[in-house]
């Protein structure tokens, strides 16, 4: 018999880079970072320029008439609504862009060809939508303190509603990506699905000051727990219970991530 010749060649479909690809992992989430920050004023000064008009037009325009909000003056009740409708905003155009760019470019094979899993995709491309949001909610947040001369009131709550944020926006920011062929497709779902969902809940507003249906109807939209688990954060006060928006949150993230990993397990829209 002639010997067997044993190699260290792995057998197909093993990978060679063990359970979890990290170095494969760091460089995606390396190069979504890099997108947004090689254009830092688009992606995090005109966010904050943003921010500060709404600030400007709503304390000239109603900010000295209007009275309090939840026992609040009304820019400090307004400072969380925008902080976390930039950070929404945000989140979601760092996977969308990223994925449809790639798409109407044809360069999507690059991301899809090395050894990266489904999770592996789904954690880099969060990574960086995690970073973009995190750190446009930094600066506006410290901006928010020095106009209102506020401190914050639960930091850990905070954070936490700005990280399910970036994570659910993230989610539906890869969802959308998918989905979308081209850009005037992703710049419907943005004007026509996400931008909606973030002003009409509670952004600039009191839910509770709502007429019947639309105030039930603000409780079933999960970007509404989003703001108003910010605003807990923030001042202390809130318009729904915060430990049932952090459960809604949770539960959204988790089915909204699980879709997102599915989609790109399949290669769902990803490889025609």
């Amino acid at each position: 018999m002639p010997p067997t010749i044993r190699t260290n060649t792995p057998a197909m479909g093993v990978r060679r880079f063990g359970r979890f690809n990290w170095l494969g992992l760091r460089t995606l989430a390396t190069r979504e970072v890099m997108r947004f920050m090689a254009v830092w004023q688009q992606t995090i000064f005109a966010p904050l320029m943003t921010a500060a008009l709404f600030v400007l037009i709503f304390a000239l325009a109603m900010g000295q008439g209007r009275g309090q909000v939840m026992g609040l003056p009304y820019l400090v009740f307004l400072g969380p609504g925008i902080l976390m409708m930039t950070v929404i905003q945000n989140a979601f155009a760092n996977t969308s862009s990223s994925i449809t760019s790639a798409k109407v470019q044809g360069n999507i094979v690059d991301t899809l060809m090395p050894p990266l899993s489904a999770g592996e995709l789904l954690v880099g491309y969060l990574a960086g939508s995690a970073a973009r949001a995190g750190l446009v909610g930094l600066v506006i947040g410290t901006g928010m303190v020095l106009v209102t001369g506020q401190g914050i009131a639960h930091p850990a709550w905070a954070l936490t509603f700005i990280l399910l944020a970036a994570l659910m926006l993230g989610g539906l920011g890869i969802l959308a990506g998918v989905l979308a062929q081209k850009f005037d497709q992703m710049a419907a779902i943005s004007n026509f699905v996400i931008t909606p969902l973030s002003f009409l809940s509670g952004t600039f507003y009191s839910v509770q000051a709502l007429p019947e249906p639309f105030r039930t109807l603000s409780h079933w939209n999960p970007v509404f727990y989003l703001i108003d688990g910010a605003r807990y954060g923030v001042t202390g006060v809130s318009d729904a219970p915060v430990w049932r928006g952090l459960v809604i949150c949770i539960v959204v993230v988790g089915l909204i991530l699980w879709l997102a990993w599915h989609w790109l397990k399949t290669g769902y829209r990803m490889k025609a």
